[in-house]
């Protein structure tokens, strides 16, 4: 990391938000480490910048790499950096997130090693978390009807399927439970869950996907079960050991889905998404407060993350 170049001048549409094992990825090369300072401090990790060639078009792709708690995991869940990350990312012209995240099973069918792309979420997250750019005087409301990116999700649904062959097992949807931490859920919990429909669990997906929707960015989590939390009366209770064991057996698949998704990503055919140009402009209807009454300080973040737009 000290011996990359600290700057870089190309653009950067897509970033994957994980562990630090996904940093070297097969067939990515990392070109730059870059230190950005946001108005909410400063993110979990330095950014990377991974360089790719895209076997749809033979073009060198750009895709950032930022590690959620931090490079050594450091960072607990309930101080993730959440805004720094998202505002970090955006900065430097990201526009589409893939993020990735160990997940607790809450259904029978969804093993450990199984891979889900979640399509809803419920929070149940206890308030700690900063969650929004827009306060200090600036109100904005914005549509969370569906927490992830359709159009992101289908890429990846697809990619996922491709590998199927290969040992990768794919459930296209499920409703995610975000919990506080960083202790894991009590049995009475985990079967409350169970009884609301939730098919994983995790302590990473909020308040990420909200704060990359209010920054116009395309979110899609892909979440790798790495036990049966603690509802499962066949199997032993969740533990650190049992999770750190299914992710490294199961990282060699993790780390291709994730380059076969970034390498779609990168084609020709998807260029709009990963710009996220059905996002752009959608965040001024969702403001609240008229520009007249903006506070100075709220006006002065907000101009950073979005400069020009106002």
């Amino acid at each position: 990391m000290a011996s990359l170049p600290t700057t870089y001048d190309g653009p950067v549409r897509i970033a994957v938000i994980g562990g630090t094992g996904l940093r070297e990825l097969p067939g990515f090369t990392q070109v730059a480490s870059l230190n950005v300072t946001t108005p909410w401090g400063a993110p979990s990790s330095p950014i990377t910048i991974l360089h790719h060639e895209c076997k749809h078009n033979n073009k060198v792709v750009a895709v950032a790499f930022l590690s959620r708690h931090g490079l050594h995991h450091q960072i607990a869940p309930h101080e993730v950096p959440a805004r720094a990350n998202i505002a970090a990312l955006r900065s430097i012209g990201v526009r589409s997130i893939i993020a990735f995240s160990a997940v607790g099973s809450l259904q029978e069918e969804i093993k450990p090693r199984d891979f889900v792309i979640p399509d809803q979420v419920i929070d149940r997250t206890k308030g700690v978390r900063p969650w929004t750019f827009f306060e200090g005087g600036i109100v904005a409301h914005v549509p969370f009807g569906d927490p992830f990116d359709e159009g992101i999700a289908k890429v990846v649904r697809e990619c996922g399927h491709s590998l199927e062959g290969d040992g990768v097992v794919l459930h296209d949807r499920g409703t995610l439970i975000c919990m506080e931490g960083p202790q894991f859920s009590s049995r009475a919990e985990s079967k409350m869950y169970r009884s609301w429909g939730g098919s994983v669990i995790n302590m990473s997906a909020l308040p990420e996907a909200k704060l990359a929707r209010e920054a116009e960015i395309a979110y899609q989590m892909i979440c790798m079960s790495t036990d049966y939390d603690c509802w499962h009366e066949a199997t032993a209770d969740v533990t650190v050991e049992m999770v750190m064991g299914n992710m490294k057996s199961n990282a060699d698949n993790a780390r291709r889905f994730v380059t076969a998704v970034l390498d779609a990503l990168a084609s020709d055919e998807h260029s709009e998404l990963v710009q996220a140009k059905h996002l752009a402009g959608g965040i001024k209807f969702g403001v609240s407060t008229p520009q007249t009454n903006w506070k100075p300080e709220a006006k002065e973040k907000l101009d950073w993350l979005f400069p020009g737009y106002w």
